[in-house]
């Protein structure tokens, strides 16, 4: 007897990322999550349906820290992350990008507790609480060892397994 199993469709999203160099560092922000807990990333995010990647990530990228995109250089790496048994899916592109203006934070979303330049260094220390599809790839750009190898930046891949955020396992996916 063959039994059926009900399809569910799984959630995706796209996400950017703006690389911007302060130094041997970046500029970060700090991301409160729903259970209080920060991790830091560069700032972006989600992509809204129907807007272009690089319009959506510089108004991130302004919404997150007040700061004007002047230019994108290079796509520096994409992110595909599986996540099946929760049935969802991450793609995320990082791009280094020439930012001015003044730091404020006013993000909307009200996920942003405070944005900072940060050394190499601290940008590694600060990043061991963030998800290994942020420390791996932000790591390597820091490191100089990220180079793209194509005009699309270089494809890292990561896979979560388990079905709830508190027990699961990341995977790097070579």
């Amino acid at each position: 007897m063959a039994h059926s199993r009900e399809m569910t469709e799984v959630r995706s999203w796209v996400v950017g990322g703006a690389l911007i160099r302060h130094g041997d560092g970046l500029l970060m922000v700090a991301n409160r999550r729903r259970d209080g807990s920060i991790d830091w990333t560069p700032p972006g995010g989600v992509i809204d349906d129907g807007e272009a990647l690089l319009e959506g990530l510089a108004r991130e990228v302004h919404e997150e820290t007040g700061l004007s995109v002047e230019r994108w250089t290079r796509c520096a790496y994409r992110v595909e992350v599986e996540a099946p048994e929760m049935q969802w899916a991450l793609r995320v592109e990082a791009w280094e990008a020439e930012a001015i203006g003044e730091v404020v934070v006013a993000d909307p979303d009200g996920i942003v507790d405070h944005v900072r330049p940060v050394s190499r260094a601290e940008a590694v220390a600060l990043m061991l609480d963030s998800p290994l599809w942020i420390q791996i790839p932000v790591g390597e750009w820091l490191a100089g060892t990220c180079g793209a190898l194509d005009e699309g930046g270089r494809l890292f891949r990561f896979r979560l397994h388990g079905a709830d955020r508190a027990n699961h396992r990341v995977e790097h996916v070579l």
